[in-house]
């Protein structure tokens, strides 16, 4: 990687670290949230999904802007919504107090918004910077920051929620705010002017990539959907059940939860790495192998009796997350030129946002528990067998990555 290009991406690691926070910081607080607002399970799950769909709605749209106007320009505003997102959250909860539910669902819904404007951007851009096999390394650095900022913010969220149980929607803005002129001032751009395509050239090149490399990005996106909403999913059932069975406070539960997630954190970069040296071929391994690692944490999630062995069966799932999420990542942005990245990425980070939705609400449903597991390990393994037959790297990657 050129020197001058380190700073850039040194900051583009932190733009899915803010966004991370936006729902991971949420998780250790929903039972305090659920007490001091007195409402359902499902309605503080719907706190997560509030922010996520609204955030995989807009996320394709910022995505084609970006081919258009560059990355920095729809980023930037898009960090500065998010943390006044955030704010305003706070605010509601303060001044509404128990009547805070409906205004704080109208915040969260502002602030993925601005979600949907950072991490897959912040992706094509380093995909745009970074060239070769370097690249899967870059962005397994990305994902890294993504899976820090999962295991940091249990913990600052349950650190912050000692001064109250609102008082983490502040820190979204007190965040946000730097990040975005950090990205303004120091992140660099591909050189040259960005020159718009007309509609019609940019949709018959879309065209021609969903023809040649089309099944491949669907069970690719489908792929990162199905990780995230086993992830969030179960990490949002293991809060309430260290709340409301072990007795935890808000601290110890975000210390429980950050254990998976720094495993993901740790396995996204340090298999970036070994993928950068490794044949293209290695990244389908790693997808079918993370898959099968998710598949059976989930399944005997319900039959282990203990805390401990509980969390181990939910360590599995982060310790197969971590494999997976480097390779599909480098599969998507390396997959069209950079003409197109930004909204074949964004389509990518859409499905993501819609698993990370769906995942606490399923996961939330009053089902007897291994029938529930046991069909979401079952969809896990049909993934992973669509993926072992469908998914080619070597028709999906430029030349220069597969040899």
């Amino acid at each position: 990687m050129e020197k001058s290009l380190k700073p850039t991406i040194g900051i583009l690691a932190t733009v899915p670290f803010i966004m991370v926070l936006g729902n991971s910081m949420l998780i250790p607080v929903l039972p305090a949230i659920r007490e001091n607002l007195r409402v359902s399970l499902c309605q503080t799950a719907f706190l997560i999904t509030a922010f996520s769909i609204p955030a995989g709605i807009v996320i394709p749209f910022a995505g084609v802007l970006s081919d258009h106007w560059g990355r920095k320009k729809i980023m930037v505003p898009a960090l500065l919504v998010y943390g006044a997102g955030g704010l305003l959250a706070g605010l509601a909860a303060i001044f509404a107090k128990e009547a805070a539910y409906p205004y704080l669902l109208g915040a969260r819904i502002i602030q993925g918004i601005g979600a949907g404007g950072t991490y897959q951007l912040a992706m094509a851009l380093a995909g745009d910077l970074i060239q070769g096999k370097e690249r899967i390394q870059v962005l397994g650095l990305l994902e890294a920051g993504n899976g820090l900022g999962k295991v940091v913010s249990p913990l600052a969220g349950a650190a912050v929620a000692l001064i109250s149980w609102y008082a983490p929607f502040f820190v979204y803005g007190i965040l946000a705010f730097p990040v975005a002129l950090a990205v303004f001032l120091i992140a660099k751009e591909p050189p040259g002017r960005r020159q718009a395509a007309s509609t019609q050239d940019y949709l018959k090149s879309l065209q021609g990539v969903f023809q040649a490399k089309g099944v491949n990005l669907a069970i690719i996106f489908l792929a990162g959907m199905a990780v995230l909403f086993a992830l969030f999913g179960l990490l949002s059932l293991v809060s309430d059940l260290l709340e409301k069975v072990y007795h935890y406070r808000v601290f110890r539960r975000g210390l429980v939860i950050a254990l998976p997630v720094l495993v993901m954190a740790v396995t996204s970069y340090l298999w970036g790495i070994a993928l950068k040296r490794a044949p293209a071929g290695a990244l389908k391994w790693s997808i079918l192998g993370g898959l099968f690692l998710i598949a059976a944490g989930i399944f005997f999630f319900p039959v282990l009796s203990g805390l401990f062995l509980s969390i181990a069966a939910t360590v599995l799932v982060g310790l197969g997350t971590g494999f997976v999420l480097p390779a599909l990542n480098t599969l998507v942005t390396s997959a069209v030129p950079g003409s197109e990245r930004g909204l074949i990425t964004c389509l990518y980070g859409t499905v993501r946002f819609f698993g990370v939705a769906v995942g606490p609400p399923v996961f939330g449903l009053q089902l007897p528990q291994p029938t529930l597991f046991w069909s979401i390990a079952a969809l896990l393994l049909a993934v992973l067998l669509l993926a072992a037959f469908l998914v080619n790297p070597e028709k999906t990657l430029p030349a220069a990555m597969t040899n």
